[in-house]
């Protein structure tokens, strides 16, 4: 019988932890999560942005499947200012990936006109995020700006994010793209 409980215990605490690794992470979101008709409150730089979903409390957004630049970077300011200029105050659907280690949501965004990435990279705003061999989600509107000479690719030779970031480290504070609270 000792070792029917014994079972029995080990079972509750199996299921316990099973459950727990199940429900929503912080802030009451889970990944896969679609959040409809959530507020752009403010675009801190051209992949960063605050939402506050219907009903909720505000969320740090990192725009999947994009690189835009650092906003202290070359045309990071202009990134920051045509995301602002398209979603500043907008509503727009969320879908959540996962946090990053900022602790800020990944996610698709989609505004009035679909989805936001796509936009950014074929505006010339942003890279698709390459890893490996793999040229990123956006790799056909990322040469279309290029081959256009939109935005950053109107440069001979745009320097990708993570090369500024090696060289120069995160921008400072007021500029830095993974801080600030909502405005």
């Amino acid at each position: 019988m000792p070792m029917l409980r014994c079972a029995a215990v080990w079972c509750v605490a199996w299921s316990v932890l099973a459950l727990a690794g199940a429900a929503p992470a912080r802030g009451g979101h889970a990944d896969g999560e679609v959040l409809l008709g959530a507020v752009v409150l403010r675009v801190v730089d051209g992949d960063s942005l605050w939402v506050r979903p219907s009903g909720g409390a505000p969320l740090r957004l990192r725009v999947s499947g994009v690189d835009a630049p650092e906003i202290c970077q070359r045309h990071g300011r202009e990134a920051r200012d045509a995301l602002a200029t398209r979603l500043q105050g907008h509503k727009v659907r969320v879908t959540l990936q996962h946090k990053d280690t900022y602790d800020r949501w990944l996610a698709r965004v989609d505004g009035p006109d679909g989805d936001v990435g796509a936009w950014l990279v074929g505006q010339g705003h942003a890279w698709s995020m390459r890893w490996q061999n793999n040229p990123g989600p956006y790799a056909v509107q990322e040469s279309a700006a290029r081959k256009a000479r939109r935005g950053l690719f109107s440069e001979s030779r745009p320097e990708l994010p993570r090369d500024f970031r090696r060289r120069n480290g995160p921008c400072q504070a007021g500029g830095a793209s993974h801080t600030g609270q909502p405005g």
